[in-house]
């Protein structure tokens, strides 16, 4: 199944590739190195989304903006994700391990016991990434974005909305954040402060 999966992802990579190649180098189904992981370390911010998994689909409604921070274990496979969510004009954090399998390029993580696939599509020319969920299934296909910025260049939405039609969605089924909406940044500004303060002493 994980084979017939790169199979068809891989068979989109022409069509994203030839409707814009001065975008950006979209390859999928790539190993994952430890270069890549060396990469993906660090803080990242969700831009947006297109799911036809309903779940998924509400998730990504009911969550005003997110941003985490990626570390890999290298010796063990897995990353650490740690979650900063603005939910219902609160905030909301959540600590998880990702596990990533090299050769097939995808991350995976487990949701009541289901141990659920992504693709990793590295943008690195934008400082982005893309997760491509199911693609084969035409009821649950997913997409989703992620950058090393808040600010999203009109390049780069361009890349992703190009994306999602090209996996066979609508460009009106993509949700994007409002970043203004952020409720998290700022007590973890004080936080960060206050630690700085209680390392300085009396």
């Amino acid at each position: 199944m994980a084979l017939h999966m790169v199979l068809v992802v891989l068979s989109l990579l022409p069509l994203l590739e030839a409707q814009n190649p001065e975008h950006a180098n979209i390859t999928i189904g790539t190993p994952i190195t430890n270069e890549t992981l060396t990469w993906l370390s660090g803080k990242w911010f969700f831009v947006g989304a297109a799911f036809r998994n309903p779940e998924y689909k509400q998730a990504t409604q009911t969550t005003e903006t997110e941003f985490f921070y990626l570390t890999p274990n290298l010796t063990n496979d897995t990353i650490e994700l740690q979650e900063s969510l603005t939910i219902d004009d609160q905030c909301v954090y959540n600590s998880t391990h990702l596990g990533f399998q090299r050769e097939n390029g995808t991350l995976s993580k487990y949701v009541g016991g289901v141990q659920i696939f992504a693709h990793l599509i590295v943008l690195k020319k934008h400082g982005a990434f893309m997760l491509a969920f199911d693609l084969k299934d035409e009821k649950k296909r997913g997409l989703s974005l992620y950058t090393k910025k808040p600010d999203v260049p009109p390049e780069l939405r361009e890349v992703f909305q190009k994306a999602v039609k090209h996996v066979g969605m609508d460009e009106s089924e993509i949700i994007f954040v409002d970043l203004k909406k952020d409720k998290c940044s700022q007590p973890q500004k004080q936080q960060l402060e206050l630690e700085k303060e209680s390392k300085k002493g009396p």
